[in-house]
């Protein structure tokens, strides 16, 4: 019976990709029935970190270092502005593709299960959008990461306990002192009943001066006896 509903998902999905072929957010080549998101080729070549091998102490971890405690901290793949790899996250946040972050949060959580990343985390609180900018992409991307990850590890996803209080301009060209000022009691906890005493996995799509991530981290930090670890798709190592 399996075999028999495999094959007619496998042939339905190869009409379907006749009909509107599904083409590699990388590198722009057809994805085949098997492949989702991005190519195996681009998926070989994609410039992973490797952080989830040494989570307590690797270039991302120090960011947050005698800022905020955490526990482990990783990232996906180094994210470079301009680059083909840099369409994972530009798809996936402008340009309406919620199945990009599913995708590859379960892709980064099936990798990172293999180095006991996950290990001892109670739940995930993806990084809230403001209302505004929420409605105007439709999804929060984060939320969609968190998802994905939910599916493989089996994490519940808590998305009530923090709230973005306000909608803050753009970060892209500033500075890290900028971006700490520019984020600074935009979230606001809401349940900390809820995780007190738990470990949280606090999701993002891309970490660059850890402004957000911390200003995040901090109201969550204010229940008593919660560890943080942290984990997003894209890092950029400066």
């Amino acid at each position: 019976m399996l075999t028999k509903c495999m094959k007619k998902i496998s042939i339905g999905q190869r009409l379907l990709d006749l009909i509107a072929p599904r083409l590699c957010v990388v590198c722009g080549r057809r994805l085949a029935p098997s492949e989702r998101v991005i190519c195996a080729v681009c998926n070989l070549h994609l410039p992973r970190t490797g952080y989830q091998l040494s989570a307590y102490d690797n270039p991302m971890a120090r960011l947050f270092w005698g800022i905020i405690p955490v526990e482990r901290v990783a990232a996906l793949f180094y994210y470079e502005a301009s680059s083909r790899t840099s369409n994972i996250l530009y798809d996936l946040k402008y340009h309406d593709h919620p199945e990009i972050g599913r995708e590859m949060g379960r892709l980064m959580a099936r990798e990172f299960m293999a180095a006991d990343f996950f290990d001892g985390i109670d739940l995930i609180v993806p990084v809230p959008l403001a209302k505004k900018r929420q409605r105007q992409r439709g999804y929060n991307q984060s939320m969609e990461l968190a998802r994905g990850i939910s599916e493989v590890t089996g994490l519940p996803i808590y998305n009530q306990i923090v709230r973005r209080t306000r909608f803050v301009k753009s970060q892209t060209q500033m500075g890290r002192q900028e971006r700490m000022e520019n984020v600074a009691d935009v979230f606001e906890a809401k349940d900390l009943n809820a995780i007190r005493g738990r470990h949280i996995l606090l999701v993002d799509d891309v970490v660059t001066t850890g402004a957000t991530m911390t200003a995040c981290a901090r109201e969550i930090l204010k229940t008593e006896g919660v560890r943080v670890s942290l984990l997003a798709l894209g890092f950029a190592k400066s």
